[in-house]
């Protein structure tokens, strides 16, 4: 049985359109910070995820921003420069920086499936939101601003 040449083509084109959706169905995510539901579990303080963010340094009382990260990750170099000038400017915010293949159970737990995630954490230890990808700096600025009322110093 033999196919027609505009077989092949209609396949080739069928699965560029296809690459091309996939491709900006992904750029329009990457970065996005959601809100994380379920929150309560996480908490510094309370049961597993709790003892984990305690581990990798997050600190009870502040908004702690949380990035994952691999050494030969390009974006979590932009990641790390964003949170670090986040850090810097806004008082009340700490910086935790975790190399994911040093912490394998951490990332497991909490659910962290590629480089870079930031997670950001509350002054009460909760995970509230999150982002998989280089955030915005206004963006993560926005989502951390209401956090810091009444956070300590």
């Amino acid at each position: 049985m033999r196919h027609s040449p505009l077989t092949g083509l209609a396949v080739v084109l069928g699965v560029l359109a296809l690459a091309t959706v996939l491709g900006l169905w992904r750029r329009r995510r990457d970065g996005r910070i959601r809100p994380v539901p379920g929150t309560p579990t996480a908490a510094v303080g309370a049961a597993a995820p709790s003892s984990v963010l305690a581990t990798l340094g997050v600190r009870a009382g502040a908004v702690n921003l949380v990035q994952f990260s691999s050494p030969f990750c390009a974006p979590c170099r932009t990641t790390r420069r964003v949170l670090g000038e986040i850090e810097g400017h806004i008082e009340g915010v700490h910086l935790v920086e975790v190399d994911v293949e040093q912490h394998l159970d951490a990332v497991r737990e909490l659910d962290i499936w590629r480089t870079p995630t930031v997670l950001v954490v509350d002054a009460g230890g909760r995970v509230v939101q999150r982002a998989s990808g280089v955030p915005g700096r206004d963006d993560l600025i926005a989502a951390i601003r209401p956090l810091l009322v009444g956070a300590p110093s």
